[in-house]
């Protein structure tokens, strides 16, 4: 039986670098059976200033290419799934709307959000932010 002091040194440096708050004394699955399912937090860039062209005018788009579309007032965009499959994330300004455009392509799934809180924009957490052209 492991006992707490051998659970916490059986921690790997980089868990406790990613999660310094998390209790890992606190498991109901011993440490030592967990493997890396991904990259790390934070391990997936979002694309924070993406840059649109008319779908028409881009080369190897399919007429049945698979997007998420948002229209907000006027402003409408698609984000293409290929895309997202890379980088699940895009922080955008849709009508004046600052969102965040979600996807998941474990389950095939996304949300928008509008990115105001209290009143205040927020951003993407990521230090060097990738762009990308559609």
């Amino acid at each position: 039986m492991l006992t707490v002091a051998n659970a916490i040194a059986a921690v790997p440096a980089d868990w406790r670098t990613e999660w310094p708050r998390t209790d890992f004394a606190n498991a109901a699955v011993p440490l030592h059976e967990i493997q890396s399912g991904g990259p790390p937090q934070d391990g997936i860039p979002s694309i924070d200033r993406p840059r649109f062209r008319i779908a028409a005018q881009h080369r190897g788009l399919d007429a049945q290419e698979p997007v998420i579309g948002l229209v907000v007032g006027v402003d409408a965009r698609a984000y293409p799934l290929r895309i997202l499959m890379w980088h699940e994330i895009v922080n955008d300004v849709v009508g004046g709307v600052p969102v965040a455009v979600t996807y998941c392509p474990l389950c095939n799934t996304s949300i928008v959000f509008d990115r105001r809180v209290d009143g205040r924009s927020t951003s993407g957490r990521q230090a060097s932010c990738a762009t990308r052209t559609w």
